[in-house]
């Protein structure tokens, strides 16, 4: 992976040459393929298989822990357990996401949809245990086995927030080019978005990992992905190059 990353900072200044469209579009745009970039090696309808199936295995595992963590929520917080929202996929289709919730009912009333900083006081306490051990991501399991995700893939953002993005990040909309994941190669090295900045040095890795993506990548990514669930990050992280202006 040394070489792989060594690549990086060459995405950063790359122009958007895609742009998305779906069956629900943000604005006019030219189209991306309608069929996701090919992994090497191994082809696109065996890893559908194989993921399926993958998931549908976690699935069964996470559900008691799904179960507890629904009941704890119902107990400490008015509101729903489960929270949707819509989010943007591949080819910029925007469909619903699941997750448990970790914030009081309704807390974007005021402020509409906005990033969460460090120390958000929308968070309730049991909330904040479920992001530290990502617990609330468990429902998106069920976006895998729909469809609209995969496991590995960028992590996708609301389309009221992408609507601003695409304006500000050169490149963001080439990340739609495939589907969104629960986990992937921006998410096991940099930490959830705050800024315009952080979106900035997420999209040089999604766009790494779309162009450069093998059977031996998605491998390490899972790998990865379970050394920063058990607090060894360390084992893996470099550290992350900042893309030019």
């Amino acid at each position: 992976m040394t070489q792989q990353t060594s690549r990086l900072s060459g995405l950063a200044n790359q122009r958007t040459a895609l742009r998305t469209t779906a069956v629900t579009r943000l604005r006019p745009t030219p189209s991306l393929p309608d069929s996701p970039i090919p992994l090497a090696g191994i082809g696109d309808k065996v890893k559908v298989v194989v993921e399926y199936v993958l998931t549908a295995g976690l699935m069964v595992l996470a559900l008691p822990l799904m179960l507890a963590s629904i009941v704890l929520v119902r107990l400490t917080s008015g509101g729903p357990a489960i929270y949707t929202q819509t989010r943007v996929g591949r080819c910029g289709r925007v469909f619903t996401f699941y997750k448990i919730r970790t914030m009081y009912h309704n807390c974007e009333r005021q402020t509409g949809p906005r990033w969460s900083p460090p120390g958000d006081p929308r968070i309730t306490p049991v909330g904040r245990i479920f992001r530290k051990l990502h617990l609330d991501e468990l429902p998106q399991l069920w976006n895998v086995l729909r469809g609209d995700m995969s496991l590995i893939g960028p992590r996708p953002e609301r389309p009221e927030i992408v609507a601003k993005l695409r304006l500000s990040v050169p490149g963001y909309d080439r990340r739609h080019a495939v589907k969104p994941g629960i986990t992937g190669f921006a998410q096991i090295h940099l930490p959830p978005d705050t800024c315009v900045r952080s979106v900035k040095n997420k999209v040089v890795y999604d766009l790494f990992y779309i162009r450069h993506r093998t059977l031996r990548m998605e491998l390490y990514i899972l790998f990865a992905t379970g050394l920063k669930l058990l607090g060894l990050k360390s084992l893996y992280q470099r550290k992350p190059r900042v893309p030019t202006e």
